[in-house]
């Protein structure tokens, strides 16, 4: 870009800024940054429209039918792009720099779409009448994730491609600045990356300047903008001269265009967080929970069909573990104790007794080999680990997750939260029947303080990268893991 210096009478400086021959020659999109995110939203609309009929159609011809009323795949279509496009807004997830995270975006649209579908045929069995669109749903629930899977690889290739070959349509602004043009260097190549084109530069004066000052400013910057084709201003300043920006910016409200601030230094690292409404005051959001609102509704939901499931099919096995237990040695046939969950509230774990004690207080003796306090049927169902199955009611009643960091006993939790650093972060989701450490072996006693540092490091990065996926992983890998044995005694 070529820089062209003018001079006002007081020595106050505006650079105009013109693109060079190559940029002016430039091939561009007919599509400006700002309008990526609204592209975005009605390609979703568009994708689970085209998904329904098409699943309709192709499930009409497989059968010989003669293309029939489209409306009930319609209506259908319609209602789930409503959903996943308010879910998915909500989250800030049609944002072009939320478009490039992939993965972040997969697996977010996938737990929407889940927990749509699970919702509908929870409800109504899809809610539609036509036995024709009945037969075609599971083809659309496939075709239609698969749809919107393709459909966000090709916008996050787009959008790449738009962002590094500059090809956005331009919008022409002002920018205005209190930084020179060496340390500024790198806000106008991000500009010039997402179309912005800067047509002129008006340098701030120093802090603590004059209403004079500032009015002399102001009546060249409309003067300049009022003689350009030019549709936005951006200031760049410091936040900590926002009590002299303030009275700059009303000045410019006579301009019919939108003003927009760039905050710089220090002090801007916390409008880099996201920022939400608390009442009639705006809050940032210095830390969010390790699960979106969503993330939640889904895994509880998945938690309460998997254990309602398990307990219905296992329970003549359960049954029949009860009687043993009963008749191999005196006690009650649960064992019930204190264990430390989620946000570090205590909860009554539900386990089989596998012992002839019932410990529960300050000093608790952890499992060993050939531990003489486990009874003969205790041995076979700690072996299999058969003994932690009426956790499954821990689950039904959300004190517990069917995956998840293993809750520890209060003794135990309190000399691990000493020993190992950053171990009170497991706390920050429910305790689960089965975890992350627990598939790569980190299960039974932790005798040695690397062995309970292994198991929260582990348990740690199930929190950071946690997916549905990943839980599906973890649920088929642990069976395996209770054939091979490993520390179960």
């Amino acid at each position: 870009m070529n820089f062209v210096n003018r001079h006002f009478p007081d020595r106050e400086v505006t650079d105009r800024v013109s693109p060079g021959p190559a940029v002016s020659r430039q091939h561009k999109w007919p599509l400006r940054y700002d309008s990526v995110e609204y592209v975005a939203l009605c390609a979703d609309i568009a994708t689970i429209l085209f998904a329904s009929v098409a699943s309709t159609l192709l499930h009409q011809a497989k059968n010989g039918q003669a293309a029939g009323d489209l409306g009930a795949a319609t209506g259908l279509a319609l209602v789930s792009a409503a959903y996943l496009v308010c879910v998915l807004k909500t989250q800030g997830l049609y944002q072009p720099v939320e478009l490039l995270a992939l993965r972040n975006q997969i697996r977010v649209v996938c737990m929407a779409w889940t927990s749509l579908l699970l919702f509908i045929w929870a409800v109504s069995g899809f809610a539609v009448r036509p036995e024709s669109s009945q037969q075609a749903a599971p083809l659309f629930a496939v075709l239609g994730l698969g749809l919107l899977m393709a459909e966000r690889w090709g916008v996050k290739a787009l959008l790449g491609r738009g962002l590094s070959g500059r090809k956005f349509a331009e919008t022409n602004i002002v920018l205005i600045s209190d930084q020179p043009l060496s340390k500024n260097a790198g806000l106008s190549e991000a500009l010039a990356m997402h179309g912005y084109s800067v047509k002129g530069r008006f340098s701030l004066p120093p802090m603590g300047f004059g209403p004079v000052c500032r009015r002399r400013l102001t009546a060249r910057v409309i003067d300049y903008i009022r003689s350009c084709q030019l549709e936005q201003v951006v200031v760049e300043a410091k936040p900590e001269r926002w009590h002299e920006l303030r009275a700059l910016i009303a000045d410019l409200r006579v301009l019919p265009f939108p003003i927009m601030f760039v905050p710089v230094g220090t002090p801007s690292e916390l409008l880099r967080h996201h920022t939400r409404s608390l009442g009639s005051a705006v809050c940032v959001e210095l830390q969010p929970g390790p699960l979106t609102p969503l993330e939640c509704a889904t895994k509880r939901m998945i938690d309460i069909i998997g254990a309602g499931l398990a307990l219905a099919i296992l329970a003549p096995l359960l049954a029949l573990a009860a009687v043993a237990i009963k008749l191999d040695s005196p006690g009650p046939v649960f064992f019930r104790q204190k264990r430390c969950g989620f946000n570090g509230r205590t909860f009554l774990i539900r386990k089989f007794r596998t012992m002839h004690v019932l410990e529960d207080g300050p000093v608790i003796l952890q499992a060993h080999h050939a531990d003489r306090r486990v009874t003969r049927i205790g041995k076979w169902l700690r072996r299999s680990s058969f003994d932690e199955l009426p956790q499954l009611l821990n689950v039904l009643d959300g004190s517990m997750s069917l995956v998840g960091p293993r809750p520890h006993a209060l003794a135990h939790d309190g000399e691990f939260d000493k020993l190992v650093r950053n171990y009170a972060f497991r706390r920050r989701v429910r305790p689960g029947l089965t975890g992350w450490a627990q598939i790569h072996g980190c299960r039974g006693a932790t005798p040695t303080a690397s062995m309970i540092e292994a198991r929260v490091q582990y348990d740690l990065w199930y929190i950071d990268n946690w997916s549905l996926r990943l839980d599906l992983a973890i649920v088929l890998q642990t069976p395996m893991e209770v054939l091979r044995g490993r520390n179960a005694y």
